[in-house]
């Protein structure tokens, strides 16, 4: 992209961003709503007549501060990007998200988390430009991943902001969880920083728009994808392994839950995976969370058996392409027994299950969280002091799965060095989510760069060749 070009683009951002503005404080101008506005509209009718989310109220004046705030940004961004080439002001813009980070530390967390996500599905996020180092690449599943630090369930529970978060430079994303039908989730405040510890503690209990709405923008992305790939003037090799996902640039994850009020959970992840699938690069069964009950139960020997094989006939019942269907993940927690971790290897290896996420967030207090006062309040907790408790459980699946199954490791990853960690402890792939809230965009390149660093001061070639390094 030339500087003109850029500068262009920043043009035509700055306008949409007034127009934005002028509409959110006027209640909202039909000549600004976008095809993807009306589908959150139409969903919030459709909800409200189920009991579902209500609509969002306007934001109040530390939120227009924020607006006003990227909108600022956009206009330093347009001064910059005449003089700067590409990989320089994509480096700039970046860094410049770290000035809107205390803005954001004023508002309420779930608001706060509520702009980001908006500000992500309308392109209010820096796009990186700049290729990942080479030593990040790996393939799995038959895709090949730019790099393995990606985004975990729980920020974009209803697919709005894919193709803006892929854009920021995650090698994956991982949208939900998705509940059959819409629901509201827990009470609030149910969101409570742990600001000094770097952590959070969440009760919010699948707050979801439900699939209906959820496949539909899915369905919205995966059809510009395919025009993208029809109109392209180059045609990939044959011998190509083929880069991307079903969403765009990177991998699209989809992440299904139960609704609170169902009798039957088997039907409701069936549900999910006829409904979605056919968008997801790869699907997870939502075992874990602490915060819908009974939920944890369904991680005991018998019910996690039945549960995955269920799960997989619906799968492999539809119809596929070349590509296959879309592998199939579970997600559990870090709270378990070594009985409880070795039924799960015992039926991860027997069904061929495509890979575990480890894990989800924990109903215990690890230090130095225990002394906080809001770690008395009721949910599960993610963020830094998760990290041992998660990678140790991490360290004792991958042996109990003797390598064979595809592990992404979550939990307190904020730096390069601690997604090493856990690609050392069995990881394939790393997500994050609480440290991404904190940090915002800029933490994505310092991660991806600090990760680099450690394979190569290690003497490694590749990600792969990592995996596991601690049991070598």
């Amino acid at each position: 992209m030339s500087s003109s070009a850029a500068a262009r683009a920043w043009r035509r951002s700055l306008r949409d961003a007034l127009l934005r503005g002028s509409a959110w404080r006027g209640g909202g101008a039909p000549a600004a709503r976008s095809a993807s506005t009306a589908s959150a509209s139409d969903a919030a009718a459709a909800g409200a007549a189920a009991g579902g989310p209500k609509k969002v109220p306007p934001p109040p004046r530390k939120g227009r501060l924020l607006t006003g705030a990227m909108i600022g940004l956009a206009i330093a961004g347009g001064a910059y990007v005449s003089t700067a080439d590409e990989a320089k002001f994509c480096g700039w813009l970046f860094k410049s998200t770290q000035l809107v980070n205390p803005l954001f530390a004023l508002l309420d967390a779930e608001f706060a988390h509520r702009l980001a996500v908006t500000a992500a599905a309308h392109g209010f996020v820096p796009r990186e430009k700049r290729p990942d180092p080479s030593v990040l690449g790996l393939e799995i599943w038959g895709r090949k991943f730019t790099n393995p630090i990606g985004l975990a369930a729980g920020f974009d529970k209803n697919a709005e902001a894919v193709e803006g978060l892929l854009g920021m430079g995650f090698g994956f994303v991982e949208v939900g969880s998705v509940t059959p039908l819409p629901q509201e989730g827990n009470p609030k405040p149910r969101i409570f920083r742990l600001r000094e510890h770097g952590a959070v503690i969440n009760r919010c209990g699948f707050n979801s728009e439900g699939i209906v709405v959820v496949a539909k923008r899915l369905g919205a992305q995966h059809g510009k994808r395919k025009m993208e790939e029809t109109s392209s003037s180059t045609s990939p090799s044959t011998n190509d392994v083929k880069q991307g996902g079903k969403a765009g640039p990177g991998i699209l994850g989809v992440n299904l839950g139960k609704n609170k009020a169902s009798e039957d959970a088997t039907a409701d992840y069936v549900q999910g995976v006829h409904t979605l699938s056919q968008y997801a690069d790869y699907l997870v069964i939502n075992v874990s969370s602490p915060n819908t009950p009974g939920l944890r139960k369904l991680q005991g020997r018998k019910q996690l058996k039945d549960l995955v094989k269920k799960v997989q006939a619906a799968r492999d019942e539809m119809q596929w392409a070349e590509d296959g269907p879309p592998p199939l993940l579970v997600k559990i927690a870090p709270d378990l027994s070594k009985q409880d971790l070795e039924d799960i290897a015992a039926v991860a290896l027997a069904l061929r299950l495509d890979g575990l996420i480890i894990s989800n967030t924990t109903i215990s207090r690890p230090p130095p969280a225990d002394t906080h006062p809001i770690a008395q309040e009721a949910g599960g907790l993610s963020g830094k002091p998760l990290f041992d408790l998660s990678t140790n459980v991490l360290r004792e699946m991958y042996t109990l799965t003797r390598g064979k199954i595809p592990l992404i490791g979550c939990g307190g990853v904020s730096s390069g060095e601690d997604a090493y960690k856990k690609i050392r402890s069995g990881a394939t792939l790393v997500q994050l989510y609480t440290a991404f809230a904190y940090g915002g965009p800029a933490l994505i390149p310092r991660i991806k760069a600090e990760l680099a660093e450690c394979l190569e001061r290690d003497g490694f070639k590749s990600v792969q060749e990592a995996v596991g390094a601690d049991f070598r």
